[in-house]
């Protein structure tokens, strides 16, 4: 092999970049429009582009990739993840193009890829499944028959691809139409294919998948388990290596499951096997205290037999290299993307079941542009700095590796997923892992558009996640409390931290520049849309005398206010931060070191320590605008995408949650609801119509006397 083409973008096209150079194997980069001056452009070898901006334009078409094959000599195509990674056909027409595929043979993507199939294939070999139907026949009344027989609660499932697209949980039968209606169309918009299989949920689990590497002179090994039960929409977000709640035996027999799965298939290559684990699995006293001291959990495991007999079901098999292989490569010291090039030139495993020493513990994150809703976002880097780090390297133990495609300048577009990055801890033991995760998220920067890295941090340090008990519901019964921790923190650091991004960005060198005024400046600033009023007079040498009216009782309609003072230092420090030094009255001094941006012409992105925020100078507006949080009268989309539905009409009175209008962006589909009781008074976007963020889409008028509350 002497020349690979990476058929995919961004992070994961840089990381098999890493390991060919490494292996002193050529490259070819193949880039869409938008991708033009993409970090894995600039570090192939070569690069070609496909021409067009969609992922169906370019990352999907099998003709333009072959092409570019053909173009530059490459010998080879590695597919990463996502995109054609899972295509038999595509992995077909690689081969039949005379080139090698780095993946498992065609015949067993198509008997693995497909959910259904794969269910099929292991209940014959003894992997246990949960109950539910995946025939051919597609029709609502089939599946409503078929959820009544296995029993509710159920989860509809795209058969084809992944990534969490395509999946409803269903809670009765009247919620059973409107999940598949909406698992259809995400499954047809992400994967080509509209159909789905139902089966059993489980209300409590974990989310526990198996590495397995297999070569193709029959020798198939697994290399531990990876633990991924934090996720939001169905999409990871932590991925953990050991499990807190898997030891050895248990280890053993998920294993030897995953192995029979991918032998059955005739499977080479890269795998995972996902299962599904009922229960917490943490549940006596000696196991919980080893989730949450500081003793090493080595591949032997340090929990209870009661874990070891824990039921696990298959979940589905993912017939490539996973977004979270990091997490492993930790564990085990080995770059499974080289073993992925070395297996497809025919070489044996290097070594046996027995040689796989696990040590330590690994941890990865997410990080995603994405606001505190799950809601993805596009738009400009502006600023970027992290701690010190490896790339693309198992991290000695202790230190910080972060995959990442991220640059000053780089834009997040809609056509492709939200993911910017991965931070994986490496360290001794699962304590230690975790702060060190904390303290380099804290230290990431990413500003220009939102991001879920406090939120990241904040999960890590909640005390379920910490004691090893975080199930897939995690999110869903804990996220509004993180979130509300996230703001209070930001509310702390508000007031200094806009005033140092306002007048630092009108006067870049505010200690010397400011010079004293004896009047006091009105500054209106909106935050998650709540305008808060404040004079701010400036006192020289970049001192400023900062005064907040605030209502003296929460009672509603009480007219009493108190004024606070506080006295602000703003000194520049290297690197663009400046420094905000906060005195008021009795109160200790708040000492913020600031970064920020200005995003548009009144608006800013402010980092400070492990909190980031997004303020706006509403001083120039009429009052009556700023004050007003704009979301009663109409509604705007929140981020770039394309309306798929439109469920409301002109004059149709709503209730506060019903859904208005459903945006489909970055491969998934987004409902945006009604914010009070309203009557729809002017839509302004119809099916089809690509939005941009802040484009109003649908206005409003008062609710009507009787209509819904």
């Amino acid at each position: 092999m002497k020349k690979i083409l990476i058929a995919n973008r961004g992070e994961i096209a840089r990381r098999i970049i890493h390991t060919a150079h490494r292996m002193g194997i050529a490259t070819v980069a193949v880039y869409s429009d938008p991708d033009a001056n993409a970090l894995h452009v600039r570090e192939a070898t070569q690069a070609i582009a496909l021409g067009g901006a969609s992922s169906a334009d370019t990352y999907l078409r099998t003709d333009k990739l072959l092409t570019a094959a053909r173009a530059t000599g490459a010998d080879a195509v590695h597919p990463g993840y996502g995109f054609l990674s899972e295509n038999a056909d595509f992995a077909q027409a690689v081969v039949d193009a005379g080139l090698t595929w780095i993946g498992p043979p065609p015949a067993a993507i198509r008997a693995l890829g497909s959910k259904a199939g794969a269910k099929a294939l292991a209940a014959v070999h003894g992997v246990p499944c949960l109950p539910g139907y995946a025939g051919d026949d597609q029709s609502d009344e089939r599946f409503a028959q078929e959820a009544a027989r296995i029993g509710y609660p159920a989860m509809v499932k795209a058969v084809a691809g992944g990534g969490g697209r395509g999946m409803r949980l269903v809670t009765d039968a009247a919620q059973l139409p409107a999940a598949l209606a909406s698992a259809r169309s995400e499954a047809l918009a992400g994967f080509g294919c509209g159909d789905l299989l139902i089966e059993r949920a489980l209300l409590q689990p974990r989310h526990v998948e198996v590495q397995v590497f297999a070569d193709a002179h029959g020798a198939c090994i697994h290399l531990g388990e990876r633990d991924c039960s934090v996720q939001r929409r169905h999409q990871k977000l932590i991925e953990e290596s050991p499990s807190p709640a898997v030891g050895a035996a248990l280890r053993e027999r998920m294993g030897a499951c995953a192995v029979a799965l991918a032998q059955a298939a005739g499977y080479v290559g890269a795998g995972t096997v996902e299962f599904l684990l009922d229960g917490n699995g943490v549940g006596d006293a000696a196991t919980s205290q080893a989730a949450k001291d500081s003793r090493p959990v080595t591949a032997a495991g340090a929990l209870s037999p009661k874990s070891a007999g824990a039921p696990f079901f298959l979940m589905e098999m993912n017939t490539r290299l996973q977004v979270e292989h990091p997490v492993t490569e930790a564990l085990t010291g080995l770059d499974l993307v080289e073993w992925q090039i070395r297996i497809a030139c025919g070489e044996p495993l290097p070594i046996t079941q027995s040689q796989v020493d696990l040590q330590g513990h690994a941890i990865e994150v997410r990080l995603c542009a994405e606001d505190a809703h799950f809601r993805p976002h596009t738009g400009s880097v502006l600023h970027f700095s992290a701690p010190a780090a490896t790339a693309f390297e198992r991290a000695a133990q202790g230190a910080l590796r972060f995959d990442h495609a991220l640059e000053e300048g780089a834009e997040v577009s809609p056509h492709y997923d939200a993911m910017l990055g991965k931070l994986i801890v490496h360290a001794p033991t699962r304590a230690e892992a975790i702060d060190a995760l904390v303290r380099a998220l804290n230290a990431t920067r990413v500003l220009g558009l939102p991001t879920n890295r406090a939120f990241l941090a904040a999960c890590l340090q909640h005390p379920a996640f910490r004691g090893g008990q975080a199930l897939v519901p995690f999110l869903a019964e804990h996220a509004a409390g993180l979130q509300d921790l996230l703001l209070k923190e930001e509310l702390l650091a508000l007031v200094p931290c806009a005033v140092a991004a306002i007048f630092a960005s009108n006067s870049p060198t505010p200690a010397s520049a400011s010079l004293p005024c004896s009047l006091a400046r009105p500054l209106r600033l909106r935050h998650q849309g709540t305008v808060l009023p404040l004079s701010v007079r400036e006192l020289g040498a970049g001192r400023l005398h900062v005064e907040r009216a605030q209502p003296a009782s929460a009672s509603p309609g009480s007219m009493e206010t108190i004024t606070t003072t506080t006295t602000v230092q703003l000194t520049p420090q290297p690197g663009g931060a400046v420094r905000a030094t906060g005195q008021g009255g009795d109160a200790p001094v708040a000492d913020h070191t600031v970064h920020a941006v200005p995003v548009g012409r009144l608006r800013w992105h402010w980092h400070t320590g492990g909190v980031d925020g997004w303020v706006e100078d509403a001083s120039w507006e009429p009052a009556a605008r700023a004050g007003a949080a704009g979301g009663a009268a109409e509604l705007r989309a929140p981020f770039n995408g394309k309306v798929v539905a439109l469920p409301v009409a002109a004059g149709q009175a709503l209730a506060a949650g019903d859904t208005v209008v459903v945006i489909e962006s970055m491969k998934l589909e987004h409902s945006l609801a009604c914010p009070v009781a309203a009557t729809v008074a002017e839509l302004l976007v119809a099916p089809g119509q690509q939005v941009a963020p802040g484009q109003v889409l649908v206005r409003f008028a008062p609710a009507l006397p009787g209509g819904p509350a």
